[in-house]
């Protein structure tokens, strides 16, 4: 089977980005299928391709993958106004691609919503099976956090969402909460499969030099947050813990944020304002870069805003990286992997919004390194069991090619 991947943000592991569709992909061409990815180019990403554009477009093939990405520039940075055309760019050029290439069956991976569009269009024109990935809910998540507030706008986004959830012969959700949203749009729990992001142990536990970052001593206690800071990352709670415990004379405890994003500068500025030295802003690292961070590490920080769509409707990278190393984790919100952290004892779940809370927390991981390992361990334990990439891929390459 010749399957087409519509992912505007696909990256290698060369990247320092989620790699989930890498990792479908490279397991789909293990069992005997051929993956033609369709993808954008993406800040922090990387696709492998390094010849020239010619129209906007160059090929290549990576890793077995064959790889057509557009010259669309893209970055968490960029306006919401940028944001929106580079994703109807993506998927004007890869409407063309869906009508005009030789392939079986066509999947389409959120975000963003826009990524459906040549897939369903195939659907009907061509009589192409679709399979919808979702990563998040929308219109729901950009409502929720303001982000998005024009009614004529959500009213398109909510109409979107209809359409391609019933468009699709399957769909694939990431969490618990988006499976149930996309039932209640009248899709069959039949035609609905859960199939989280997953722990790529192989590379966290691939024997990395661990390293830390400038400032932080042997014996600090080092609690790492990796991946976007934006709006729905939260990341002030960060520095308002990290407030507290300056207050509290715990000069031993340092927080690093590794990433990028549209907030970082503002966030740096804060710190510097407020002098809270104790946080540290790193740029961000590829995957073989991060084990090594996440070797050097004590805690994994899995922070998010105080969005309730959040709780059940988000499948967070990082919390998966972290557990994969053998990484307790520091949660500061509700939900599905609130309670699973609660339920398997592999780190510290703390209320939204409580500064003092979080603090505490962190001091009980600095005073009691011997817990904190045993946490580590059963964050190890709890990866194997539920979370290891590969199980989870042939789950994925089950549902998405037989709907099994």
């Amino acid at each position: 089977m010749h399957v087409l991947y519509f992912h505007q943000h696909f990256s290698t592991p060369r990247g320092a980005v989620g790699i989930r569709s890498y990792e479908m992909a490279r397991r789909l061409i293990m069992r005997g299928h051929r993956v033609t990815m369709v993808c954008g180019s993406y800040g922090g990403g990387h696709t492998g391709l390094i010849g020239p554009f010619r129209d906007g477009v160059r090929r290549g093939t990576i890793d077995d993958i064959n790889v057509i990405e557009f010259d669309l520039s893209y970055s968490n940075r960029d306006g919401l106004l940028r944001r929106s055309a580079t994703f109807l760019k993506y998927a004007w050029g890869s409407l063309r691609i869906a009508l005009t290439e030789r392939y079986d069956l066509a999947f389409a991976t959120t975000t963003p919503l826009t990524a459906g569009i040549p897939a369903i269009v195939a659907r009907w024109l061509r009589r192409k099976p679709f399979v919808f990935e979702v990563r998040d809910l929308w219109p729901e998540l950009p409502r929720a956090m303001g982000v998005v507030t024009n009614p004529v706008v959500l009213g398109a986004m909510s109409v979107l969402e209809w359409i391609s959830y019933r468009s699709a012969d399957r769909c694939v959700a990431l969490a618990p909460g988006i499976a149930r949203g996309i039932a209640l749009r009248g899709v069959p729990e039949a035609k609905i499969a859960t199939i989280p992001n997953g722990c790529d142990i192989d590379i966290f536990r691939s024997g990395a030099a661990p390293w830390r970052p400038e400032g932080v001593g042997e014996n600090d206690l080092l609690a790492i947050f990796t991946g976007t800071h934006g709006m729905a990352n939260g990341l002030d709670a960060v520095l308002d813990a990290a407030r507290v415990l300056l207050d509290r004379g715990r000069e031993d405890i340092k927080l690093a944020l590794v990433g990028d994003g549209k907030l970082k500068c503002a966030l740096d500025e804060r710190a510097r304002r407020e002098g809270l030295w104790n946080v540290i802003f790193h740029p961000p690292v590829d995957k073989q870069r991060l084990a090594g961070l996440m070797a050097g590490a004590d805690l994994g920080m899995q922070v998010l805003a105080n969005v309730p769509a959040f709780y059940y409707g988000t499948s967070p990278n990082k919390f998966f990286d972290y557990i994969a190393a053998g990484l307790p984790v520091l949660n500061n919100y509700p939900g599905w992997l609130a309670e699973m952290i609660d339920r398997e004892g592999c780190g510290f779940v703390v209320a939204p919004g409580d500064a003092a809370a979080f603090a505490d927390a962190l001091e009980r991981a600095a005073d009691d390194r011997a817990g904190l390992k045993s946490m580590g361990s059963r964050a190890e334990i709890l990866a194997e069991r539920d979370f290891q990439r590969q199980k989870l891929a042939d789950r994925w390459v089950s549902w998405v090619t037989d709907g099994q």
